[in-house]
């Protein structure tokens, strides 16, 4: 999976270079971004984690305020992972909510596809192959298309699957370029 991973970033920044009308039309922004595991045990997924993550523009449903942030989430689609951690590759809806001009809010929610350990090993035990995955940020517009954000996110198999559920939580920054 870590080539996978290697591929999948090579494939978003690449992403980077796509023509301004394109990554204005279907990517509304790219992020990438580093953070660590929540979890106690620093024996456990200890290592630095990266990510980078593509979102596509939303549908628009001609709405304004509440309503517009609530009826138009952005597909999220990134992967995660690091030299001591478990890799992941993950799909799921963000819900942008601005709080004033300058700062905002987000959750989602979607799955994710991990390399890490089901029942044995060293690591978090995970019990199933594929997981429930939630996210949440705070962030601040730094410019017109650049924003900073502290984030949180968290995996486990919400006890569905017949063997552990550890789960993974990472806590990090991020930062987003939108089109």
């Amino acid at each position: 999976m870590k080539s996978c991973l290697a591929v999948a970033l090579a494939t978003i920044l690449a992403g980077l270079s796509v023509s301004s009308a394109l990554a204005g039309d279907i990517v509304d922004e790219v992020r990438v971004g580093v953070g660590g595991n929540l979890t106690g045990d620093t024996s456990r997924d200890k290592g630095v984690v990266g990510s980078a993550e593509v979102y596509i523009a939303p549908f628009h449903s001609g709405q304004t305020g509440l309503a517009k942030a609530l009826l138009e989430p952005r597909i999220q689609v990134g992967v995660s992972g690091g030299a001591d951690t478990t890799d992941q590759a993950y799909l799921g809806l963000n819900w942008h909510v601005p709080i004033t001009e300058a700062f905002f809010a987000e959750i989602g929610a979607g799955g994710t596809v991990h390399n890490g350990n089901l029942d044995s090993g060293t690591g978090p035990l995970l019990g199933c192959r594929f997981l429930f995955r939630e996210h949440a940020a705070l962030g601040m517009h730094v410019s017109e298309n650049v924003s900073v954000m502290a984030t949180i996110d968290h995996s486990s198999n919400a006890n569905l699957c017949n063997g552990p559920n550890d789960g993974l939580t990472h806590a990090g920054l991020a930062i987003g370029v939108k089109f």
